[in-house]
């Protein structure tokens, strides 16, 4: 099915003052959707609808398409439904429309790449028109009634006290992801057309609303970015044999820093920890590449040092190492791939067994096979390459 994720995320916005281009844990919110959107494996194209041009911009070097908004869709009363309505409109201006909408919004910063391919999956089921990510939910409802007094909602509160185990299954809608069948979307121009399922996430709650909800999501960033959420990957490795290792550089065999001189002048700083590492799986016969995208000298004149083979300068990573495979009489299927951004996820999701630094994107550390104790540049390599001798022993 031809999937799309539209995120629509306006200018304005009252509870917090330009809050979809704020920076949250060192990016602009909206770029915590995209990039989830984008390293989700069964969506396509991701486009976001805004009427403001720096969010425009930043959607733009995310690399998703940027959709102009008329301003009369972009006011506290417009609805998200109508955004989402523009956004086709103009999607089918230059093509066929998609089969399904995953309509997704930047207020939940950290749905991951995983979450929206489950919910995808459930919502393009057959039989189904839309689907809604809900967090499980078992507490006791109450409102007040006619008569001013309190009276539950989802239990008799003139009956005994029931355990919480004992409710019915209930969930809360948490705002995040929202999937629709196109066709069912356009006629009733609402997120719940057609046949509807909920579909249960584990991820957090919580919604960017008022500055509050802002403190609490800056502290949780902060908690994740040090101690890596890592519930999601295998505890080990993939019992095969692996003798080929291709490697990104910056924030691999670096820290992800660059420093500047008064000259203009960058250096990096790498770890001879991680060095050493490298000199164990070329002496036990491992077959090693650096692949980076960096185009400055230093990246050659480490492989060197290494002596190890080296290919910089690279933009399409998964084209030119299929292409530096089929030179050497090697598939992926002989590759560990070790990465720590976007660009490096194709690489990661051929590779027999996909690695990443601690500190790597949070798409990158859904997606590996193996996430390593170690940051890039703090022996994440040395880390890697033990584990690899291990298992070829």
């Amino acid at each position: 099915m031809n999937v799309v994720a539209i995120i629509p995320a306006r200018g304005g916005s009252k509870g917090i003052p330009g809050k979809n281009k704020k920076l949250l844990g060192g990016l602009p919110l909206i770029s915590h959707t995209i990039r989830a959107a984008q390293g989700a494996l069964n969506v396509g194209r991701v486009y976001v609808s805004s009427d403001d041009d720096e969010i425009l911009a930043i959607a733009a070097r995310e690399g998703a398409v940027a959709v102009r908004r008329p301003d009369a869709l972009a006011t506290d009363e417009a609805s998200s439904e109508t955004a989402l309505l523009d956004c086709l409109e103009q999607i089918s201006g230059a093509g066929p429309l998609p089969d399904y909408i995953a309509f997704l919004q930047c207020t939940s910063p950290f749905v991951t790449s995983a979450e929206i391919e489950e919910v995808v999956q459930k919502g393009t089921a057959e039989g189904v028109d839309s689907a809604f990510s809900a967090v499980p939910d078992h507490a006791f409802l109450w409102q007040v009634g006619s008569d001013g007094l309190a009276e539950g909602v989802n239990h008799n509160a003139d009956e005994p006290r029931k355990r919480r185990q004992d409710l019915p299954a209930q969930f809360r809608e948490n705002g995040a992801i929202y999937v629709m069948k196109t066709g069912p979307f356009l006629r009733e121009r609402e997120r719940f057309c057609g046949n509807t399922v909920v579909v249960p996430v584990k991820g957090s709650p919580l919604e960017l609303d008022t500055l509050e909800d802002w403190d609490n999501a800056e502290k949780l960033m902060a908690i994740r970015a040090s101690s890596p959420d890592r519930q999601a990957q295998p505890s080990g490795l993939v019992p095969q044999i692996i003798r080929t290792v291709v490697m990104d550089f910056d924030g691999v065999h670096t820290d992800n820093r660059v420093y500047v001189s008064e000259a203009g002048v960058e250096s990096v700083v790498c770890s001879r920890d991680d060095g050493f590492g490298v000199e164990l799986l070329r002496k036990s016969g491992f077959r090693l590449l650096i692949l980076s995208k960096e185009r400055n000298p230093v990246v050659r004149l480490r492989a060197e040092k290494l002596k190890v083979e080296v290919m910089h300068g690279v933009d399409e990573k998964e084209a030119i190492l299929s292409g530096w495979l089929s030179d050497n009489n090697l598939d992926w299927k002989d590759v560990a791939y070790i990465g720590n951004d976007l660009n490096d996820l194709d690489c990661i999701r051929r590779a027999a067994l996909g690695f990443c630094p601690a500190d790597a994107h949070l798409t990158v550390r859904n997606h590996a096979d193996h996430v390593l104790k170690n940051a890039g540049g703090s022996g994440a390599i040395r880390e890697m390459a033990e584990l690899l001798l291990d298992a070829a022993r």
